[in-house]
């Protein structure tokens, strides 16, 4: 929970349907409403009509990878401040580097612990309300 008590709104973004799901429980557990994408092109085509507070994205995904996603969904002036993690098990300096050039706040690598997760959403959640105050 974030520090006014209320759930955000997070979409998980990922190929891999273990992952998904993991973060849904992790984020469930945490009071968020969780909406979940398969690949980038799910993701654009719920962005806009779920308007997440908050979006995990996985870089390593067919069609459209993580970076392109992350890069369409923040040339949109109605996004531009959501914050968009990427999740990858690859724990690369180029790979956070191009996650931040596409405007990724954030690099979560995979797997993740229930703890690692929460924590991020956390840490975004507080941005978020500031940005509001």
């Amino acid at each position: 929970m974030n520090t006014t008590g209320s759930p955000l709104k997070i979409l998980v973004v990922d190929d891999s349907n273990t992952i998904r799901r993991s973060a849904e429980i992790f984020l469930k557990a945490g009071q968020h409403d969780v909406m979940l994408a398969e690949d980038g092109f799910d993701a654009l085509s719920k962005v806009s009509d779920y308007r997440p507070d908050l979006i995990f994205c996985d870089i390593l995904m067919p069609r459209l990878d993580g970076y392109q996603t992350c890069a369409i969904i923040k040339r949109n002036a109605k996004f531009t401040s959501v914050p968009v993690i990427m999740l990858s098990s690859k724990d690369g300096v180029f790979d956070k580097a191009r996650g931040r050039m596409v405007g990724a706040q954030d690099y979560l690598t995979k797997p993740f612990t229930k703890d690692q997760l929460l924590k991020a959403v956390v840490q975004y959640a507080d941005a978020l309300q500031g940005d509001v105050a």
